[in-house]
């Protein structure tokens, strides 16, 4: 009896042993990835944007004039270029308070949006209206918190269906136009976040690029007048261009799919399918980066899952930076 006591108390000892290892990741709370700190600026604290000067600010090719007080009012959309778009839609143009921001102040009056989050210029109407139902409902998230998504979140919950409607199919109608460089190089100019976005730092100075896409505007005042002609230059790392094509067209040898079986054989979108050519590489980014942890996980995201189940952040990296020099 006793020998059988003793096998029995080592059998169970290696099951128990066998449980723990099992459960060891879980039980230790295994670290998920760290998100790209380049993908996702945030704000730094006591964060405050360029105070008022009194002088009136312009911008190239347009006659209209506005305050720093008014370009950082959440109730205007400026209109820069009325000529370029049709007239605005109440939502868009000056959003309802006291909760329901302009659409058209962070996106802009004709849709171009910024690193910081997404153009909507000619994306399909059922695919916006699609996602902002899943901010409203908590199915769309971000992987770092504190950032401009929280705030998308909370003011999309008093919207109205017809508002929504109103702004999709506004956006939707729109042509969106390039207004990104990509350039392969192995050092950049040191940055700052400067509003959710990063922007050259005043002092200057360079620094290695390593694994990184660094994307500013050109012209820093120009973008934080919401001009929509701004423009943005994104540098890559070399060789990324060339790895990257392989990756959308082909799949990298099974490693994912080629980009064009769902968005189409220009990128453009397919049958509802946003597109994602010319896209900026720092907001695609934050994209693959959410499906793959799990920050986005909407309806159609899932079909995404197993797309970027088995791309590594460099993979990412190469892949976005490719779409980025795409016309949109």
């Amino acid at each position: 009896m006793g020998v059988g006591v003793f096998t029995l108390t080592r059998r169970t000892l290696g099951t128990w042993l066998g449980t723990l290892l099992l459960l060891l990741p879980a039980l230790c709370g295994a670290a998920e990835p760290q998100a790209p700190a380049w993908a996702y600026p945030v704000n730094p604290p006591g964060f405050t944007p360029r105070a008022e000067t009194g002088i009136p600010q312009q911008v190239p090719g347009s006659s209209a004039s506005y305050t720093i007080t008014q370009l950082r009012d959440r109730f205007i959309a400026p209109v820069w270029h009325p000529d370029e778009h049709p007239p605005l839609p109440p939502i868009v143009a000056e959003g309802r308070k006291p909760n329901v921001y302009a659409c058209g102040f962070c996106h802009r009056a004709d849709g171009p949006g910024g690193p910081e989050n997404s153009s909507l210029a000619g994306l399909p109407a059922a695919y916006i209206v699609q996602q902002v139902a899943e901010f409203k409902s908590g199915a769309r998230k971000t992987s770092v918190p504190g950032r401009n998504v929280d705030l998308m979140i909370g003011l999309v919950q008093d919207m109205t269906d017809a508002e929504v409607q109103a702004a999709a199919d506004y956006f939707a109608a729109l042509k969106p136009r390039r207004n990104l460089e990509v350039r392969e190089t192995t050092t950049v100019p040191v940055t700052q976040v400067a509003g959710w976005f990063l922007a050259a730092r005043e002092e200057g100075g360079t620094e290695p690029l390593g694994q990184r896409i660094i994307e500013v505007p050109k012209d820093l005042e120009q973008f934080e007048n919401r001009d929509t002609h701004a423009a943005f230059i994104a540098w890559v790392p070399v060789g990324s261009l060339a790895r990257g094509s392989a990756l959308a067209q082909s799949g990298g040898g099974g490693k994912t799919l080629p980009c064009a079986t769902c968005h189409g054989t220009d990128l453009r979108g397919l049958n509802g399918t946003p597109s994602i050519a010319g896209r900026s590489p720092s907001y695609l980014m934050r994209q693959l980066w959410d499906i793959k942890h799990g920050a986005r996980a909407g309806t159609n995201t899932v079909l995404m899952q197993p797309v970027v189940a088995n791309l590594a952040e460099s993979d990412m990296i190469d892949l976005v930076a490719y779409l980025a020099t795409l016309d949109p």
